[in-house]
């Protein structure tokens, strides 16, 4: 698997290429797209390096803070370029692809190899609800909206900002539950990583990945109109599909592979976890960023938005009530998962 992402950092050069030239936008966006997919994998790793150097507390925060480090970019370019639904709907994806895409993976294929796969059910509760509570925050300033809808855009803003704090502050609160108070539901399954890297050179990887995902970030985000133009495409098919799928990749074949490997507890830890950082950190973080630049994003998402992302989250937490999973309910959430890409793909 290390291989294939390493053969895909050739995308980064003729990406480049492809955008100097002056090549179709089309081809130039999905060139940009395969170039992303290593660069945030090595994003993730060097940061995961970095942390197993350091104590947990800090070592959380930093694969918190980098490991959605290619979503904030991605998503700070579209804003600065107005792209907002995009923005809007690449959250929402991401949301649903690792809960509905990447755990029906997981236990379609782990299930193949184990006739059932049983994990820390109060970890994986814990999470869910916590995501429950994320999903409610994002649903509270759409029905705000729908109840007064003649409210002013300032009013809107405001509460978009404080409802950001809020998530931001439950996150605090979740990393001190699983790094402190309660470790011990945690470190069992996932041990400590042990180095590979020097320090300078997981530093110089974390920061050379990070550009390269910029620029490639900056050539992408330029493309996304004329794709969308070219296609026929709605702008929110493009961000839930698409741009959700880019920065997460890696994640995804990692809680799949770990899945395989009877390792149930790790895989539902990256995937839950990951849609949980979505919502707690990388939406709020760029309602806040957005105050900074000329297009202000809310937190007002498009009710089939919302729809998608509280069932997701209903349907995970059901599956793991019982602290067991199999491949049949892999096939239950990856079919939930295709009927909703085919609802976004018609979605005007």
């Amino acid at each position: 698997m290390n291989r294939i992402f390493l053969g895909l950092l050739i995308f980064t050069p003729i990406a480049l290429a492809a955008a100097y030239f002056k090549l179709a936008p089309t081809t130039v966006f999905f060139l940009c797209a395969l170039a992303i997919v290593p660069l945030a994998k090595y994003i993730g790793e060097s940061s995961e390096e970095l942390a197993s150097r350091t104590s947990p507390a800090l070592g959380g925060l930093l694969n918190a803070t980098f490991g959605n480090a290619t979503e904030l970019i991605i998503g700070i370019f579209a804003l600065r370029a107005g792209l907002i639904e995009v923005v809007k709907a690449s959250i929402t994806g991401s949301i649903i692809g690792n809960l509905l895409l990447v755990v029906g993976c997981a236990m379609l294929f782990g299930g193949i190899k184990q006739k059932k796969q049983v994990f820390n059910r109060t970890a994986v509760l814990a999470s869910g609800s916590t995501l429950f509570i994320a999903a409610i925050a994002l649903v509270i300033p759409a029905i705000f909206l729908q109840s007064m809808p003649m409210v002013g855009s300032g009013v809107v803003e405001h509460l978009s900002v404080l409802v950001s704090i809020a998530l931001l502050l439950v996150y605090a609160a979740t990393l001190l539950f699983s790094l402190n108070t309660h470790k011990h539901l945690y470190t069992e399954e996932v041990g400590k990583l042990e180095p590979r890297w020097s320090v300078p050179k997981s530093v110089l990887i974390l920061l050379g990945a990070t550009l390269a995902v910029a620029i490639m970030s900056e050539i992408l985000v330029a493309s996304i109109t004329p794709l969308v133009e070219s296609f026929g495409w709605s702008q929110m098919f493009v961000g839930v599909i698409f741009l959700a799928i880019i920065g997460n990749v890696a994640e995804h074949s990692s809680a799949v592979t770990v899945a395989v490997k009877n390792r149930m507890d790790l895989s539902l830890q990256i995937s839950i976890g990951s849609a949980t950082q979505i919502a707690l950190v990388v939406a709020p973080l760029l309602v806040l960023a957005s105050l900074l630049l000329p297009h202000a994003m809310n937190l007002i998402f498009d009710p089939f938005e919302l729809v998608a992302i509280v069932l997701s989250v209903l349907m995970v937490n059901l599956i793991v009530q019982d602290g067991e999973s199999n491949w049949l309910e892999g096939v239950q959430l990856l079919a939930a998962y295709a009927i909703m890409a085919v609802a976004f793909f018609f979605h005007p």
